[in-house]
């Protein structure tokens, strides 16, 4: 029995390690998730005070990341629902 109890602490204690592991892992991405949101933040602050409009400079980083058909949609859309409000 003496055996049995030895495997399994064994493998409590490489499941701890492990786990400990992804915690680890996961606080430093939220670490370095922090330092780059600030980063964001300075940046739009910085282009705020040249006299930049963050809203609209927000807005074209959304566009930027969308697949260009996808934009074209959406504007198509945008464009027809304008319309119908006589826009």
């Amino acid at each position: 029995m003496a055996d049995g109890s030895a495997n399994v602490e064994g493998a409590t204690t490489v499941a701890g390690d492990r786990l400990r592991s992804f915690i680890e892992r996961v606080e430093r991405l939220e670490e370095e998730k922090a330092a780059i949101l600030n980063d964001t933040k300075e940046i739009y602050a910085e282009a705020k005070g040249e006299g930049y409009d963050v809203k609209i400079l927000r807005q074209v980083v959304r566009i930027r990341k969308m697949d260009r058909a996808e934009r074209q949609e959406q504007e198509a859309i945008l464009d027809l629902y304008l319309s119908a409000l006589g826009e």
